[in-house]
């Protein structure tokens, strides 16, 4: 191979290496906004979850709520629990009260005082008390007062079994899809978590709530920046190889 077609070929290879190290430090740089981004986000979520309970938003506004700016906020709101219409989501475990074993979400819809509906995770009940009968103190009736956090749609991965509500099996915590099923025509676009307070009878055991919030954009910027380290390593060795063949 000519001396000249040598060095084209080192050249071209150089320009590539050249884009890719700018590409590979401009998503690392990307990530770290997306981390700061996170922090701030949770920095925001811990001060909602501890912070009073605030008055629901009316129903002309659910609409217009952002997930991202609603999760996790703490509100009260009043009306009547129509308990012949609840939900059971399953769990493959309670909640952090000492309770391993599988078991339910119960989901019930609250009818508001505007006539609108909110499903509200009471609490978790094991497969011995699944059926309301189990349970009867626990059916709290009458206008009550609950409080609790404001969560959005719970996603779904290609792990999560397909919700089956013609034999009540649910795995996922969508509002749509239960107002639907339930005929709530006025319905909201996300659900309350109700805070931690015994009910009588002790069932549903409240207290649903996991704050988990995925932040793993430092471990991907180090992954992008390391690669871009790597690659600038790579081409320096080649150049090096290259200028003792010339």
């Amino acid at each position: 191979m000519s001396l000249t077609a040598s060095r084209v070929k080192i050249y071209a290879a150089s320009a590539l290496a050249l884009a890719a190290f700018a590409l590979l430090v401009s998503l690392g740089n990307w990530q770290m906004r997306r981390l700061a981004w996170k922090e701030d986000l949770v920095t925001k979520i811990k001060a909602r979850v501890h912070a009073p309970a605030v008055p629901l938003a009316p129903e002309t506004e659910w609409p217009t709520l952002d997930p991202e700016t609603y999760e996790y906020r703490h509100v009260n709101a009043r009306g009547i629990f129509e308990h012949s219409k609840e939900i059971l989501v399953f769990r493959a475990s309670g909640p952090n009260d000492g309770l391993s074993q599988p078991g339910y979400v119960v989901m019930t819809p609250l009818r508001l005082e505007s006539g609108a509906y909110v499903l509200v995770a009471r609490g978790f009940v094991t497969e011995a008390y699944k059926a309301p009968q189990s349970r009867p103190q626990g059916q709290l009736q009458g206008t009550v007062a609950v409080a609790g956090l404001m969560r959005a749609p719970e996603p779904r991965n290609s792990f999560t079994p397909a919700d089956n509500p013609e034999k009540g099996l649910w795995y996922t915590r969508d509002p749509a899809a239960m107002a639907t099923v339930l005929n709530l025509s006025r319905a909201a676009p996300f659900s309350i978590d109700a805070d931690v307070a015994p009910l009588p009878g002790g069932w549903p055991k409240a207290g649903v709530t996991v704050v988990s919030i995925t932040n793993d954009h430092l471990s991907y910027a180090l992954t992008w920046y390391g690669l871009a380290v790597t690659l600038v390593a790579f081409m320096g060795v080649l150049l090096w190889r290259s200028r003792r063949r010339v």
